[in-house]
């Protein structure tokens, strides 16, 4: 399998503090891959890292095994294909729903300009293929202000996947759901993953059980275990540090 994503030997210090630690992980094309940790396990410098927000301080992070992530910016990463999804939703809540995904499509012009643009076919069947997928065909003409905070979710991943990226870095998509938006979020990433990667970053673990995929375990900015969520959750090491000695 060609690997997407690969990060070798990463360490990232700030003020004395080593966020990250000589972390090394893979991310294969098209996988779906959950990353957890308590509070302070780098789990957020990680993401900055890889899309150019953070520089390391040594380490190697390649995308698609030929472009080094440590010399590009974040406008960069979002160029390459690397979409991130923070854990607040950011929509354009006086939009309709649909409006929102016609921003997000790809394309290089204004927000003025691409509302004021006559939609062509091609985008209008693209927009409401993205609102299926969402599941908010239904809730396309309301305005997105009105949206549950789980709707707002999706919404926001549909806006990022309208700009087509081969990577999902999505931060804590389950914060604030309910349960039934938090398994019908689950089935989303589900259903993304295959044909782009997605990397989940997540404290539910209701919601990472449900998404059923490899687990990556961070422990003060290094791997600490790997595997599936059975396994990694039945270690030792991984107990004593989600639940304190």
């Amino acid at each position: 399998m060609t690997s997407q994503l690969y990060l070798s030997g990463v360490s990232c210090s700030f003020d004395g503090f080593k966020a990250i630690n000589n972390l090394s992980m893979v991310i294969q094309k098209g996988e779906l891959h959950a990353v957890i940790g308590p509070n302070g396990a780098g789990k957020t410098t990680m993401m900055d890292i890889i899309t150019g927000k953070t520089r390391p301080d040594e380490g190697e992070v390649f995308w698609n095994e030929t472009v080094d992530l440590t010399k590009i910016d974040e406008a960069g990463s979002a160029q390459l294909g690397i979409g991130r999804k923070f854990q607040k939703p950011t929509v354009f809540e006086t939009l309709t729903v649909e409006d929102n995904i016609a921003i997000a499509l790809k394309a290089d012009r204004g927000v003025l300009a691409t509302l004021f643009d006559r939609q062509t076919k091609k985008q209008a069947k693209k927009i409401t293929e993205l609102l299926e997928l969402v599941r908010l065909n239904d809730d396309r003409a309301r305005m997105a202000a009105d949206l549950s905070h789980g709707q707002k979710q999706w919404l926001e991943i549909g806006m990022l996947l309208a700009q087509d990226p081969e990577l999902l870095l999505v931060d804590e998509p389950a914060a604030g759901m309910t349960d039934a938006e938090t398994m019908r979020t689950a089935d989303l990433l589900k259903s993304i993953a295959g044909e782009r990667s997605v990397v989940v970053v997540e404290h539910d673990m209701e919601f990472v059980r449900a998404l059923n995929c490899k687990v990556t375990v961070l422990h003060q900015g290094s791997v600490l275990a790997e595997g599936t969520l059975d396994h990694v959750s039945a270690m030792p090491e991984v107990i004593e540090v989600y639940l304190g000695r």
